[in-house]
């Protein structure tokens, strides 16, 4: 027993993983494909994968939403756990990392399930917004630029239906968000966020160590 969470050395880093991991290989080879690009630590871990997956079924999700794709890992990651009805909005600005998406969903046939918007994702939110998709989402996962994550978050929760849960990474910030010395825009934003949640009543909340640290909130 523990009164607090265990710390993840890199051996039980392993031993977990090589125990409870079940990522298929079109995931895994997305993750190594993405893993030789400058940019490969904005992709999320097998395991936050695995276990968004695993939210999407446990909250019978049919309609979710994303935001910020990079090379598609997350969005297939969720795909795959959505019915054959089940879509999924993915919003970007990139179509450089996007493109790089589209042949392990083509392979993976959740393809047809993900409707890429391609544009600053503020915008594809207000027209979601303008276009009646109020209270209609089941499952979001916010993981974009941090300066905007206020302002995601709001439009996220009025686009979700009550009971819908939205998830956001990198709510830890690699530790900067606990270090006093730290005063970036990127970690204010987070610790600006961070301290919004903890004291909005619109929501349920938890935050998880899980990757870069996640943020569940669910609408009440």
């Amino acid at each position: 027993m523990s009164n607090r969470t265990t710390p993840l050395t890199d051996a039980l880093y392993e031993y977990m993983t090589s125990v409870s991991s079940r990522e298929p290989g079109v995931l895994k080879r997305l993750r190594e494909e993405t893993a030789a690009l400058p940019q490969h630590n904005m992709q999320i871990g097998p395991e936050q994968g695995q276990f968004m997956g695993l939210l999407v079924e446990l909250t019978g999700a049919r309609k979710c939403l994303e935001i910020g794709t990079f090379t598609g890992y997350s969005a297939l990651a969720v795909a795959r756990k959505l019915p054959d009805d089940g879509q999924l909005i993915a919003c970007d600005i990139s179509e450089e990392f996007t493109d790089r998406a589209k042949p392990f969903w083509q392979e993976a046939g959740v393809a047809d399930k993900i409707d890429l918007r391609i544009g600053p994702a503020l915008e594809t939110l207000d027209g979601l917004l303008s276009d009646g998709e109020k209270g209609t989402f089941d499952f979001t996962f916010i993981d974009a630029d941090k300066v905007n994550y206020l302002s995601y978050f709001q439009r996220a929760l009025d686009l979700s239906r009550q009971g819908g849960l939205i998830c956001v990474d990198n709510v830890l910030w690699s530790g900067a968000v606990a270090d006093p010395s730290r005063h970036d825009e990127d970690t204010e934003a987070i610790r600006a966020f961070n301290a919004a949640l903890s004291k909005d009543a619109r929501i349920s909340l938890s935050m998880l160590p899980i990757g870069d640290g996640l943020t569940l909130a669910r609408k009440r």
